[in-house]
């Protein structure tokens, strides 16, 4: 599918990853609508952004908020072509620790908003996608592209919140891609390793280096425009459908 013309509902839109996937778009010509919680970030990334670019804040979790962005990108563009899901959390902690064990909220919460989160938006923006006219001779209708880590794979010491929703992620794919195949409606994953994003671009380098000293090449960060390449290259590379894309360097993850 052809960026150029469509319109992409993207979660976790107003900074790091999300937000460099919309400047992409945009660059490409397309409507992007922007969901996150951060009001005041959104606020500033449509300033940046410019062009045909509107937000609604909210939760991922929240049927009703994201119903209510998905309307009011609607009535903005007509149409809803492809669903980036970026909006998720960290959150580490041991299963039982010196304190012990790990509160079953905060496990809840992690998993809350990284795996139902993302279900419940990419659910209610495929329901829109299917009445789309089809778009390739494919018959093409939507696209939806989730976001996991490479932490579904090589969870750490502390994850198991963290790899757990990422890791559902990662297996509702191909599943999701079977049941949405009949609607025209591909379904994608990237699991990014690990990327220069605002927060971790804050962190001292005894944090960094390391991180860069078990990648294999490039020895570096991630940069968020090479995610907002490859997930374009996957709206627009029709024969990509129910697969996970691990966009990591080769860094395999110790457990410390």
């Amino acid at each position: 599918m052809e960026i150029s013309d469509k319109t992409a509902f993207i979660t976790g839109g107003a900074s790091g990853l999300g937000l460099a996937t919309a400047r992409n778009f945009v660059a490409a010509g397309a409507n992007v609508f922007l969901y996150d919680l951060n009001s005041e970030a959104l606020e500033l990334a449509v300033a940046e952004l410019g062009g045909n670019v509107k937000w609604h804040a909210g939760d991922v979790a929240d049927e009703v908020a994201v119903k209510e962005a998905i309307e009011k990108a609607l009535q903005a563009f007509g149409a809803i072509h492809i669903n980036v899901n970026s909006a998720g959390i960290g959150g580490a902690s041991r299963t039982v620790g010196r304190n012990g064990p790990m509160p079953l909220e905060k496990f809840e919460h992690i998993v809350r908003v990284n795996l139902i989160g993302t279900f419940n938006v990419l659910r209610l923006c495929a329901e829109v996608m299917q009445t789309n006219e089809p778009q390739t001779e494919d018959q093409e209708r939507g696209v939806i592209v989730n976001v996991a880590s490479i932490a579904a794979f090589d969870g750490q010491i502390g994850q198991a919140g963290y790899a757990a929703s990422k890791g559902g992620i990662v297996a509702m794919t191909l599943p999701i891609a079977r049941d949405l195949a009949k609607r025209g409606v591909r379904v994608m994953t990237v699991a990014p390793g690990v990327f220069e994003t605002p927060l971790l671009a804050s962190a001292p380098d005894e944090v960094k280096e390391p991180l860069i000293a078990i990648t294999q090449f490039p020895k570096r960060l991630g940069n968020p425009e090479e995610f907002g390449e490859e997930v374009a290259h996957i709206v627009r590379c029709s024969y990509l459908n129910g697969e996970v894309i691990r966009l990591d360097a080769g860094i395999r993850m110790p457990a410390i």
